[in-house]
C-alpha cells in the first residue's frame, strides 16, 4: 500500500474520532440536530490544530493587504506572520502561493521559500497585456517565466504548477479575447515542457477554454500524452455539466467561498467528485459572508472549529488590532469553513474523510510531501 493511501486511511480514522467527540460536546440546536450524536456527552478538549489538516491550493500572499496596505495606502502594520500563525492553528499544513504575473511569481517564490510553502508561476488572463508591454517583447516575457520555472523546480519552496493562466471574458477591458487565448496557449507549452500541473482560471469562457485545452492535447488524462500533468481549475464557479466535462478530461476542481455564493453554485459544487476535489480560500478574496447561500450550511459548524476557522477580527483595516484578523479580508484559516460546507453538500462523506481526501488529492496532483512529514 502506498504511503499516501496509508496516511489517508489513518487520517480518516483519527479525524472521525475527533469529530465525533467535537459534535458530542456541542449544545444541540435546531441547525445542528441532524449532526449531533445521540450518546452520553464525551468530555473532550477542542480539536488540536493537527486534527484536520489542509493545504490551501490558492492563496494570494503577494497581495499588499497582508502588509497592511490597501489601494496603495498604508492602513496598519504588516501582519503576515500573525496571519500565518492563525492558519497554522486552523490546521493549514501548507499553502500554494499564486503567481499572477512575472513580477508576482517572483515575489511568490520569495514568500514560498521564506515560509516553507509552494508557489505557481504564470500570468493571469487579465494581466496578459504584460506580454506585449514587456521590454524585449512577448518572447522575452515568456522566456523570463521559463527561466523562473527552471530555477525553482527543486526543494521546499519550489514551483508546483504553471499558472494562474486561462481565460476571463468577464473582464475584457484588461485584455481582449484574442490576446488571452494566445498567451494561454503559450503557458500551456510551459506546462508540457516541465511536466507540471496547471493552475487554471476560467470565467464566462468555458467553451473556448475547453477547446484550447483539447487543441493543445489536454483532452484526456490531463494531457499525459503530450507531457501534461493535469491540473486544477481553481475558484470553480461553473455549472454541473462544466464540472463533469473538466473532470472527464482529467482535471481537478478547487472550491472557495466564491464557488459557494448562490444556490446554483452549491449545485455545481455537489457535482464535484471527491476524488477530484481540492480546497482553497483565494485569500484575501472570496470570503464567505452572511448573504451567501453557504451560510445555511455553516450554522452547523461546531463552535470549537468555528473559533479557529473564523477567529475574532477587528472592524476593518482602520480599526486594526494586533493579533486579530481584519474584517473583510479573507485568510487561509477559513479553509476549514469551505471544507465544512462541502461536507454538508456531500453527506455521503463525513467531515474528516472529505478533508483527508482533498489533502491526499492535493499531495498526489502536485507531488507534495506533506503526508510524509507534518509541517505544522
Amino acid at each position: 500500500m502506498s504511503l499516501l493511501r496509508r496516511v489517508h486511511q489513518l487520517t480518516r480514522l483519527d479525524s472521525r474520532k475527533i469529530l465525533h467527540k467535537t459534535l458530542c460536546v456541542e449544545a444541540p440546536s435546531r441547525s445542528m440536530s441532524e449532526h449531533v450524536i445521540s450518546e452520553p456527552p464525551v468530555h473532550s478538549q477542542p480539536p488540536s490544530s493537527g486534527a484536520f489538516r489542509f493545504i490551501d491550493v490558492g492563496v494570494n500572499l503577494t497581495d499588499p493587504v497582508f502588509r497592511g496596505k490597501y489601494r496603495g495606502k498604508k492602513r496598519h502594520e504588516d501582519d503576515m506572520d500573525a496571519m500565518m500563525r492563525r492558519a497554522e492553528s486552523a490546521g493549514v499544513a501548507s499553502q500554494i502561493i499564486t503567481g499572477t504575473s512575472l513580477s508576482e511569481s517572483r515575489e511568490a517564490a520569495e514568500l514560498a521559500k521564506r515560509y516553507g510553502h509552494y508557489f505557481t508561476i504564470g500570468c493571469h488572463p487579465t494581466r496578459v497585456a504584460e506580454f506585449t508591454a514587456f521590454k524585449g517583447g512577448p518572447g522575452a516575457y515568456l522566456a523570463a517565466l521559463d527561466t523562473l520555472v527552471a530555477s525553482n523546480l527543486k526543494g521546499k519552496g519550489r514551483v508546483v504548477a504553471i499558472g494562474e493562466c486561462g481565460l476571463d471574458y468577464d473582464r475584457l477591458h484588461f485584455a481582449s479575447e484574442e490576446l488571452q487565448r494566445k498567451y494561454f496557449k503559450a503557458q500551456l507549452a510551459l506546462a508540457k515542457k516541465y511536466h507540471l500541473p496547471l493552475f487554471l482560471h476560467s470565467r464566462a469562457a468555458h467553451t473556448d477554454f475547453v477547446e484550447i485545452l483539447r487543441e493543445e492535447g489536454f483532452s484526456q488524462d490531463g494531457g499525459k500524452a503530450v507531457g501534461g500533468k493535469g491540473g486544477v481549475v481553481h475558484s470553480f464557479t461553473g455549472t454541473p455539466d462544466e464540472a463533469r466535462e473538466l473532470m472527464e478530461m482529467g482535471f481537478h476542481l478547487s472550491i472557495n467561498g466564491c464557488g459557494l455564493k448562490t444556490e446554483d453554485n452549491l449545485k455545481a459544487a455537489q457535482a464535484i467528485r471527491l476524488d477530484r476535489l481540492l480546497l482553497e480560500t483565494d485569500a484575501p478574496w472570496c470570503s464567505m459572508t452572511g448573504g451567501h447561500a453557504s451560510r445555511q450550511h455553516l450554522t452547523s459548524l461546531p463552535s470549537t472549529l468555528r473559533e479557529i476557522y473564523f477567529p475574532p477580527s477587528s472592524r476593518g483595516p482602520d480599526n486594526f488590532i494586533a493579533g486579530k484578523a481584519v474584517k473583510g479580508r479573507n485568510e487561509p484559516c477559513a479553509i476549514g469553513g469551505v471544507a465544512w460546507v462541502m461536507h454538508q453538500l456531500h453527506p455521503e462523506s463525513d467531515f474528516g474523510d472529505l478533508v483527508s481526501r482533498a489533502f491526499t488529492n492535493t499531495c498526489e496532483l502536485f507531488e507534495l510531501d506533506e503526508n510524509a512529514e507534518t509541517s505544522i
